[in-house]
């Protein structure tokens, strides 16, 4: 998932004054704006590299995501409200502050962290992030 130059740049403004995301700007701007890199990135350096049986820290990290936002209806809330305007910081502060402040890891989320999860899943919009981390259902024997 690939921010275009435009859409990073937009983000560099709208966060220029917001501390906290700096190194998530930063992390974004040596991946040329992609997502999946970055965010992998992040988990890397705050947690190493730690597999969970064959699954990595980032499909972990998305699934527990997925079933603390999927049903949340003040996080759908608070991102509709930034969708609707991206270019006011608050609205984007506010997620960030609401991601980090109210999802439950087993390590804590950092400013930085909830930055790239708010951009990933604003990129492709909540119904499709859930959807896109729902768990394979096996068929029956």
């Amino acid at each position: 998932m690939q921010l275009d130059p435009a859409e990073l740049s937009q983000i560099q403004r709208t966060l220029q004054d917001y501390e906290p995301s700096q190194s998530a700007i930063a992390t974004l701007v040596d991946f040329d704006g992609d997502l999946d890199a970055s965010l992998e990135e992040l988990l890397r350096s705050q947690m190493g590299t730690a597999t969970f049986q064959s699954k990595s820290l980032k499909q972990v990290t998305l699934q527990v995501l997925r079933e603390q936002l999927c049903g949340n209806e003040g996080f759908r809330q608070k991102l509709g409200e930034y969708m609707k305007n991206k270019e006011i910081t608050p609205l984007l502060t506010g997620l960030i502050v609401y991601l980090a402040s109210k999802v439950v890891l087993p390590f804590p989320i950092d400013p930085a962290l909830a930055t790239i999860v708010v951009l990933y899943i604003s990129k492709v919009s909540l119904e499709i992030f859930c959807r896109y981390t729902e768990p394979e259902t096996k068929p029956s024997s």
